[in-house]
C-alpha cells in the first residue's frame, strides 16, 4: 500500500515558521511509523530530523504527534492509521528541528523532585530488602521510561511553564512510596508548592497517552492526598 504523509517541518537557522512538506511512501500496513519516516529520511529527504533509539519501546526516544495523539513512532503500525499519516513535534517543548523537540525543560522538572533513593542509614550486608506488597506500592510508578509523552499530552503543562508536569509528579510517587526511601517529606514539600500536584486538573490526558499504559491521573491523586495527610 503507499501513504501520504504530511510532516510538520521547521529548522530554525533558516525558516521563519513551521510548514508542511509531504511525501508518498510505500509501506507494509504492519510497517511501524518509526519504518515509514526512515524510509522518507533514507529515501526521498535526507535532512529530515527525528530522534530515535532502540526502536522497541524501551527508551522512549521517538515520541511524537501521529494523527493528533502523542505517541511513539515505534509502537504505532499502518494499519491502525489507514493511508493518511500526519506527524508533528511534541507540543510544549522548543523544537530543535523538524521532530527533534529540546528535552532539557522535561528533565529539569524531573530533576525538581529528586528523582533518586535517599536513606541515610548504614546500608545492610547484602540490598535492602522490601516485601512483595511494599514493591507492589509502587510497581506501576516505576515503569516510565521518561518519554515525555505524558507531560506534552497535558493541557495544564503546555499553558504554564512552572508546572512540574506528569512524568515528574510519576517519578515523586516512585519515590516518596518507597519503602526504602526516607524522604517522602521533602518530595511532599516540593509537589505542595503552586507548581505541584495540585496544578493538575484531572484531564486524564496523560494516562491515555503513556505508552507504559501508567496509571498516572490515580498516581497523582495519590500524591494530592499524601500531602493533604501530611498537613494533617
Amino acid at each position: 500500500m503507499k501513504v501520504h504523509v504530511r510532516i510538520k517541518r521547521f529548522n530554525p537557522e533558516k525558516d521563519r515558521r513551521p510548514y508542511w512538506a509531504d511525501y508518498e511512501v510505500p509501506t507494509d500496513p504492519f510497517d511501524r511509523v518509526l519504518d515509514v519516516l526512515h524510509y522518507i529520511k533514507w529515501n526521498l529527504d535526507g535532512t529530515l530530523a527525528l530522534r530515535r533509539s532502540c526502536a522497541h519501546g524501551i527508551c522512549g526516544s521517538d515520541a511524537m504527534l501521529i494523527n493528533g495523539r502523542n505517541r511513539l513512532a515505534c509502537k504505532v503500525l499502518v494499519k491502525d492509521l489507514g493511508d493518511r499519516i500526519t506527524v508533528e513535534p511534541l507540543r510544549g517543548l522548543p523544537v530543535i528541528k523538524d521532530l527533534v523537540v529540546d528535552m532539557e525543560p522535561f528533565f529539569a522538572k524531573y530533576r525538581q523532585v529528586m528523582p533518586w533513593l535517599v536513606n541515610d542509614e548504614p546500608p545492610p550486608a547484602r540490598e535492602r530488602l522490601q516485601s512483595p506488597e511494599e514493591r507492589a506500592r509502587i510497581d506501576d510508578t516505576t515503569k516510565c521510561i521518561l518519554c515525555a509523552v505524558c507531560t506534552t499530552a497535558c493541557p495544564i503543562f503546555w499553558g504554564n511553564g512552572e508546572f512540574l508536569g506528569p512524568a515528574a509528579l510519576v517519578a515523586a510517587h516512585r519515590f516518596i512510596f518507597d519503602s526504602r526511601d526516607r524522604a517522602a517529606a521533602e518530595r511532599l514539600a516540593i509537589l505542595a508548592e503552586r507548581s505541584g500536584a495540585f496544578k493538575c486538573r484531572t484531564v486524564f490526558n496523560c494516562t491515555d497517552a503513556c505508552p507504559q499504559g501508567i496509571e498516572i491521573t490515580k498516581a497523582i491523586q495519590e500524591l494530592k492526598r499524601a500531602i493533604v495527610l501530611s498537613r494533617a
